[in-house]
């Protein structure tokens, strides 16, 4: 037994190596099972950009701004002598157009009748008294001429000119009473100033009116007139002032709120910078805008396109060339995306013009037609040219 002992253990031991090295095998068969599989990296291909070749160009240019249209004149119409409201005009009523000079209202005058009759006849006792004045004056040089005195009176009393100066004044004052009598009664009928449209009526028949109280509010007819204010860059953008002061120029005038359109003219340029926009306008208005087709209401809210002066060596690009940011992005000889800040000169009917940079003056540049947000500068495309 003992000599077999020694071959025992040499088995066991053979067996515990062979365990060994099978679990070994085993371990490294899974480990390099599920080592990944080394693959060959492809580059993702470049993303297709939409652009077009911008090219440096002479167009004319278009300044667009806004503003309201308001009458030309507006007032409060008031009364200028007191009494009370005897009559009112069928056609005095809001929403109506009345010519100048329609009766409005009437005041009763019989007081301003009475004092006109008075001031007539203190005019005609007044004339009386200078004829009367004249002729003692006359006697009165008959009289120093038939004494044989020689010379000038002493005192101007003596041929009565002091008198004859007096009752010529007291002519003039009854002449000015009349002339002020008859102004009051002549008022006393209320007129319309100007072609009006009545925006309000504030008197009634009846109604009790002092020197001052309000009666109407009227616009005048004649025009309306559109204050827009400009830029320093959109007045560059215009012909010179003495073209603009011309009254000539002419001006598109849309409605903002139903696209109307009416054609309008520059009437004036303002000489002072707003202290709160600092910046100038410019009036603009539209002639007779009650009889146009469709009409022109003042308070309507409007958009003028004024036709400016031709600039050169711009671009024209897609209001959608224009990213949020402000910024203009273009493809570079490297096909690489490259950008600058922009500030158009001038839009127009969906297109911006603005002034490129010096480097890429000298040749045609691919500008992205719709640049995203996500784009980079130095990030490789395909420029794909489209045409709009």
């Amino acid at each position: 037994m003992k000599r077999h002992l020694p071959k025992i253990i040499l088995f066991i031991i053979a067996c515990c190596i062979l365990f060994i090295t099978v679990g070994v095998v085993k371990h490294l068969s899974e480990v390099q099972a599920n080592r990944p599989i080394p693959t060959k990296k492809e580059q993702a291909p470049s993303p297709d950009v939409s652009v077009i070749k911008a090219v440096p160009g002479s167009y004319a240019s278009e300044v667009k701004a806004y503003g309201a249209a308001k009458p030309h004149f507006n007032i409060t119409l008031t009364a200028q002598v007191a009494g009370q409201i005897d009559s009112i005009a069928a056609q005095f009523e809001t929403g109506n157009r009345l010519q100048k000079g329609t009766i409005l209202a009437k005041l009763e005058n019989s007081d301003y009748q009475a004092a006109v009759e008075s001031a007539r006849q203190a005019l005609s006792s007044a004339k009386v008294s200078l004829l009367e004045e004249q002729r003692r004056g006359l006697q009165a040089l008959s009289e120093w001429q038939s004494s044989g005195l020689k010379g000038e009176p002493d005192s101007d009393l003596v041929l009565r000119k002091p008198q004859l100066a007096a009752a010529k004044a007291a002519v003039k004052q009854a002449e000015a009473s009349l002339k002020a009598a008859e102004k009051d009664l002549s008022q006393s009928a209320i007129k319309a100033p100007f072609d009006a449209l009545v925006i309000n009526r504030a008197v009634s028949p009846g109604s009790y009116v002092q020197t001052g109280t309000e009666v109407a509010t009227l616009y005048s007819t004649d025009r309306v007139e559109i204050n827009v204010a400009l830029s320093a860059q959109e007045w560059n953008n215009l012909p010179s002032m003495a073209v603009l002061n011309s009254g000539k120029w002419p001006v598109k005038v849309e409605s903002v709120e139903d696209h109307h359109i009416w054609n309008g003219r520059i009437l004036r340029v303002e000489q002072s910078l707003n202290d709160e926009t600092r910046q100038r306008s410019l009036i603009i208005a539209v002639d007779n805008p009650l009889d146009l087709e469709p009409a022109l209401f003042p308070g309507t809210f409007v958009s003028a396109y004024i036709k400016g002066r031709n600039v050169a060596g711009v671009w024209k690009l897609p209001t959608s060339a224009l990213s949020q940011r402000g910024e203009v992005w273009y493809v570079s000889a490297d096909n690489t995306l490259q950008k600058f800040s922009a500030n158009p000169l001038f839009s127009s009917a969906g297109y911006i013009y603005i002034q490129p940079p010096e480097s890429l003056n000298d040749a045609p540049v691919m500008i992205l037609v719709s640049p995203l947000n996500s784009y980079l500068e130095g990030m490789a495309v395909k420029p794909v040219e489209v045409s709009l």
